[in-house]
């Protein structure tokens, strides 16, 4: 067999070497490759789809926004403000996004190996039918030939949500949003499904910047005393009951830990006090985080909301960078959590309800198989979450099923979801996850664990179905 080693797109790209796997993997593939997208949890912009204009150019759209991206850059030694990224105080960034789209394709060879080289091969090929490789010396030659795409009609935001075969797409904002973008979205008469997601980390997170003045912001939203408990809970009910307004199905929760608390009102009522007036320890307002979990549980059996429960991720641990320029610029790191204990007061009190649908989310794969299937494989409430950024990656994807199906099987999981700010990756991102589930079914029939009928079966909820069920979309 000769294989063609310069092919980047090759069609049996993530398939197993096995030939008696890659055909299997393969023929699984046909069948959901075209399937619609459904991506229920991400981080684009709104007002992309409600404004439909042309977006500007290559980098403002594929370098910027991606701290995948500007990650990888920084760790080699170039500074954000040459890759164009303004920071806190003002200092002169980069302006001529040519000349950083020339840095960033003198340095493509540094993602070599890594899934955000897939996703952008993938993108340069199947949505700019672009097949050479990037590098330095072709880098004004593709940079004009992307540009020039994203000036037509083709290439507005609506028209690629469309040619992606996106069936809904789920944005996130925070709970004091005002949600314009997704208003004018539904007034312009576009068929498109965007809706939004609830993340509340603003207003439950006493560490969270602007804590007390997110919450006295949201006071004046809902009309309600925001400095008592009960009119706090009743605030933030409220503001659920907005977002429902608007689509949303879900809800989005960003902790250091996964640690819940079932307190007495009293005590509750005394750590919101120290929470606004900002005088919480760390241990109080990790108490205070945990016991906002507990409650956000109670919300979505009343109110329908799936609840999504993001932990492990080590914020802004580059004090330097975030003091200069703020959150999300790439410095957060994986870090241990515990899941049996730290879960069990919510579990205590809501965990048999299968009216409560909470999908757990983590950036430590060592608990995949110890804590997360065997909670998920037990507890009516639970799903697993995909595998989830660090970790959305071919090889991640295999430890991930690897080590939650035997326990918790696939009907505890939720599919997969892209979870990215970069629009343009979505079709790529979903077709790795297709690729590499679809390898991990076939390599399961060639063992006769599964038959090939139910491998078929499985291919199309794994890519679809278990996603659109999970999120009630």
């Amino acid at each position: 067999m000769t294989i063609n080693r310069d092919n980047l797109n090759h069609p049996d790209r993530l398939f197993s070497a096995n030939p008696v796997i890659r055909e299997l993997a393969s023929e699984l593939y046909l069948q959901v490759k075209t399937l619609p997208i459904i991506s229920p949890h991400g981080h684009t912009d709104p007002k992309w789809f409600a404004s439909n204009q042309n977006f500007t150019d290559a980098t403002e759209l594929l370098i910027k926004p991606d701290h995948y991206v500007f990650r990888m850059l920084y760790s080699q030694g170039i500074s954000l403000g040459e890759l164009g990224i303004e920071n806190k105080q003002g200092t002169q960034a980069e302006t001529d996004n040519r000349k950083i789209w020339q840095l960033f394709a003198d340095n493509y060879y540094l993602f070599r190996g890594t899934p955000s080289k897939i996703w952008l091969d993938t993108t340069f090929e199947q949505v700019f039918s672009i097949n050479t490789p990037l590098n330095g010396a072709n880098a004004n030659v593709i940079y004009d030939a992307i540009n020039e795409k994203l000036a037509t009609d083709a290439f507005k935001p609506r028209a690629l949500f469309e040619r992606f075969n996106i069936e809904v797409l789920t944005t996130t904002e925070a709970a004091t949003d005002d949600l314009r973008y997704h208003k004018a979205i539904r007034e312009s008469g576009w068929l498109g499904k965007v809706i939004t997601a609830f993340r509340p980390d603003q207003v439950v997170d006493p560490d969270f910047y602007g804590f007390g003045d997110k919450v006295r912001l949201m006071g004046e939203q809902t009309k309600q005393d925001v400095a008592s408990w009960q009119g706090y809970l009743k605030a933030i009910a409220d503001r659920r009951q907005y977002f429902i307004k608007f689509g949303a199905t879900s809800t989005d929760h960003g902790h250091p830990s996964a640690v819940t608390c079932d307190l007495p009102v009293q005590q509750c009522q005394s750590l919101l006090n120290k929470a606004i007036s900002g005088d919480c320890s760390s241990e109080e307002a990790e108490q205070f985080r945990g016991q906002m979990l507990t409650e956000m549980a109670k919300m979505s059996i009343e109110d329908g909301l799936v609840m999504q429960l993001h932990v492990g991720s080590y914020r802004n641990h580059n004090s330097k960078l975030y003091n200069l320029y703020g959150r999300d610029k790439g410095a957060d790191l994986p870090t241990q959590i515990e899941y049996v204990k730290g879960l069990k007061p919510l579990l205590d009190k809501f965990g048999n309800n299968p009216d409560l649908h909470l999908i757990l989310f983590t950036l430590d794969e060592s608990v995949y198989a110890r804590e997360l299937a065997p909670l998920a494989g037990h507890y009516p409430s639970l799903k697993i979450g995909p595998a989830w950024w660090f970790h959305d990656s071919p090889e991640g994807i295999k430890r991930y099923r690897n080590q939650v199906t035997e326990t918790a099987g696939f009907y505890n999981t939720v599919g997969f979801n892209d979870d990215t700010r970069a629009f343009l990756s979505i079709p790529a991102r979903h077709d790795l996850a297709r690729r590499v589930d679809c390898n991990f079914l076939a390599e399961l029939v060639a063992e006769h664990k599964i038959t090939l009928s139910e491998a078929y079966e499985l291919a199309v909820d794994l890519a679809y179905g278990l996603a659109k069920k999970a999120y009630k979309l």
